[in-house]
């Protein structure tokens, strides 16, 4: 990690992550029937939480609709979705119209090309390890983890550590 990514987390009081290919390895499951299948990393999740009980707001911006991801945001407690957005900048403009917050206080972790339009405006622009070379080429810092393998932890504990509010979060974990 560079100096300017962690200087740059330190500003950071919102998480914009994709769903297919960094909350999830990216695969598309479907049965017989057309159901989709996601799978979700326990770590990013767990990431996600740590966020949210710290005071930093987390959201998604997703280019599909999936009644799978209301739910699992739910279950985190993540307040912002947005799905169905082919453009995501669209999203982006009414995520800071409802929070109020500067691009300069928001991160981004994406994979592909259809993130790069954020990722260009945000304070923090993150890639995952499996993401596309062209968008690794254009971002703040890359994870060692793979989308679906705990990106979304790093990335989580990475802003924490930046705001120095990652030591006392694990030790609240000690007896």
């Amino acid at each position: 990690m560079t100096n300017s990514a962690s200087d740059s987390a330190k500003q950071v009081r919102l998480l914009i992550v994709d769903i297919d290919g960094v909350l999830t390895d990216g695969g598309l499951t479907f049965d017989n029937r057309g159901e989709e299948y996601k799978t979700f990393n326990s770590l990013d999740g767990h990431g996600i939480r740590m966020l949210l009980d710290c005071g930093i707001e987390v959201a998604v911006i997703t280019g599909r609709n999936s009644e799978i991801v209301n739910h699992r945001m739910g279950e985190l407690g993540v307040r912002h979705i947005y799905q169905g957005y082919r453009d995501k900048l669209e999203a982006f403009e009414k995520l800071l119209q409802d929070t109020g917050l500067e691009p300069g206080n928001i991160a981004y972790v994406g994979d592909d090309l259809p993130d790069l339009p954020i990722m260009q405006r945000v304070g923090l622009a993150i890639a995952v390890q499996n993401a596309h070379g062209f968008v690794k080429q254009h971002c703040d810092w890359v994870t060692d983890a793979s989308g679906g393998k705990g990106a979304v932890r790093e990335v989580s504990d990475l802003i924490l550590k930046a705001q120095s509010l990652l030591d006392a979060r694990q030790q609240s974990y000690l007896l």
